[in-house]
């Protein structure tokens, strides 16, 4: 992955979207210095079975801020889309790119937004929007044509976005070395407690030590043995 970057921003559909592998990531750039930012489309109110989304929602709120600590990110926004419900098109697009516009990244971060996981799996309605709006606000944030409404509210046109990692695309082409990033991502990933104890009935403990270890071990293989989480770079 390229490392001469200072800013980062992740613009995700979900609380708890970042905290499958590419936390342990995040965690390394900012041992390193640089910044990250989070931004969540929804609140992840219709994700756990048997709670209404209004006590949902707060509480998804909570856990994610509290998982963004963990790896040391203390900026997380919610842009308050429907959960389960979010849908491409102009109004995510503008909201995306004005996050962008804000934060002023040159490295943007998103999730998987093909239609699959692995060639097998069905990826979400919510993932596949999210990820693609990301990917052209990219470039929206940085015309001052598009959206003219953002810089008549004081956000300026940036330009500066000069690469796309998509985190769990199932055609990686960069990864990240993180094994000193592994134990945070798991603490990280153990503050969704409630939405993984609804997830499994394995132990949360259990449960997030062993599906980080999954995660980061998959890929090492072809990283000389290092443990790392792969993205699907796109530059702009």
């Amino acid at each position: 992955m390229p490392t001469d970057w200072q800013r980062a921003l992740a613009i995700v559909a979900h609380p708890d979207d970042l905290e499958y592998g590419s936390s342990a990531a995040i965690a390394t750039w900012i041992d390193a210095g640089r910044e990250v930012a989070y931004v969540l489309a929804t609140r992840g109110e219709a994700g756990i079975a048997g709670l209404p989304p209004a006590k949902a929602g707060p509480l998804r709120e909570r856990e994610q801020r509290a998982s963004a600590l963990a790896v040391g990110v203390t900026t997380v926004e919610f842009l308050d889309h429907r959960d389960g419900a979010v849908e491409y098109g102009l109004a995510l697009r503008r909201d995306a790119a004005a996050a962008i516009r804000r934060h002023r990244p040159e490295l943007v971060i998103t999730l998987n937004h093909r239609d699959t996981w692995d060639g097998a799996a069905w990826n979400t309605p919510d993932h596949r929007a999210v990820g693609r709006a990301v990917l052209d606000a990219a470039a929206d944030a940085g015309n001052e044509w598009i959206f003219p409404e953002l810089a008549e509210g004081g956000l300026a046109p940036w330009d500066g976005v000069r690469w796309t990692a998509v985190a769990a695309s199932p055609r990686p082409t960069h990864a990240v070395a993180v094994e000193a990033g592994v134990e945070r991502a798991v603490a990280s990933l153990l503050e969704h407690r409630t939405y993984i104890e609804a997830l499994t009935d394995e132990a949360p403990e259990e449960y997030c030590k062993n599906l980080i270890a999954q995660t980061t071990d998959s890929a090492a293989g072809r990283f000389g043995g290092r443990r790392a989480v792969t993205f699907e770079l796109f530059t702009h």
